[in-house]
């Protein structure tokens, strides 16, 4: 398993990573994203942000680095900051293939991306990847399993990915939607000649939506790595946006909101590696402040009260706009 290089770290923020969504292309749904990235989202723009974030997050510990075929070049933008630092080997690098970025660089497109978790997806998506990530490649992901995905039940697919892990590359998948405990439950019981295919499953956590954790708690003790996304809700839980509960915890404790949200996903048993979503330094700075937040029993049950029914959760990130 290749998150066993995180074990051997010793910086408080090894067990947060850093996902390159927000950067990879230029339009996404992150709240504040105006402000956050301004006008210029050119290439040459975005590409210099991400190689700035992931340059300070190397700096400050942060050891695992995530991607997807969907988030526009952030594969592209990951393996140029690689090739230019041939001395940085002790990081982890995940990619996700099943969606098709399908926006061509802007922020109005109808449609974003577009979902196949099918085998033609996968042999072409993984041929993509390996052009561009190569050997650096450690973990690749189904992205965003649901329930009723074909991708839990189409055993030459199955067959594909367990070749590819006996390649070298470790097989996982991602979750979303409200039914994200059941997508996990699922993907635990596929096998391939009697051996677990998944490895890894990167869920949606969060103080509004924990109804996946004992899902997760599950999959932590079936020997999967844990990696958590939206652990800020998309923004919902950073500065003005924040619930009064969370910002109240936030002043006592001298820390940003984003830090405290953060800092609850860590603090759960099963979590491996946390990711901050961060468009900017400082916001990746306030972020990896979650490793030292002082969240005592009583706090953590303020804002636990905060979580959310989860069609109601989803329905509300549904409406986000593509900024």
């Amino acid at each position: 398993m290749p998150f066993a290089r995180l074990a051997t770290a010793t910086t408080p923020t090894c067990h947060i990573g850093l996902g390159l969504a927000a950067v990879g292309r230029p339009g996404y749904i992150n709240l504040g994203r105006d402000e956050d990235l301004g006008a210029d989202r050119s290439v040459e723009a975005l590409r210099a942000r991400t190689h700035e974030l992931l340059d300070a997050a190397y700096a400050q510990g942060v050891r695992y680095f995530d991607a997807a075929r969907s988030y526009g070049r952030s594969e592209e933008f990951l393996a140029s900051w690689l090739a230019a630092r041939p001395d940085v080997d002790d990081v982890v690098v995940g990619s996700k293939w099943g969606y098709t970025y399908t926006a061509d660089w802007t922020t109005d497109a109808e449609r974003h991306e577009v979902k196949d978790h099918g085998l033609v997806t996968f042999e072409r998506q993984r041929a993509e990847t390996a052009a561009l990530l190569g050997d650096r490649l450690d973990l690749y992901q189904i992205h965003s399993v649901t329930p009723d995905s074909p991708a839990l039940t189409d055993k030459e697919l199955h067959a594909r990915l367990a070749e590819t892990a006996a390649e070298g590359v470790t097989i996982g998948f991602s979750t979303s939607g409200p039914a994200q405990a059941d997508a996990v439950r699922a993907a635990l019981a596929v096998t391939v000649d009697g051996e677990p295919l998944f490895r890894t499953v990167q869920s949606t956590y969060n103080v509004l939506e924990t109804s996946v954790g004992p899902a997760l708690a599950e999959a932590h003790d079936a020997g999967l790595t844990v990696i958590v996304k939206e652990g800020m809700a998309n923004g919902r839980l950073a500065g003005p946006a924040a619930p009064e509960a969370l910002k109240a915890v936030a002043a006592e404790t001298s820390q940003g909101c984003d830090a405290v949200a953060l800092a609850f996903v860590l603090r759960q048993p099963w979590a491996g590696v946390v990711l901050s979503g961060a468009a900017t330094t400082a916001q990746l700075a306030s972020n990896l402040h979650a490793a030292v937040v002082d969240l005592d029993e009583e706090r953590l049950a303020r804002l636990t009260d905060l979580a959310e029914e989860p069609a109601a959760y989803w329905e509300t990130r549904a409406r986000l706009p593509w900024h």
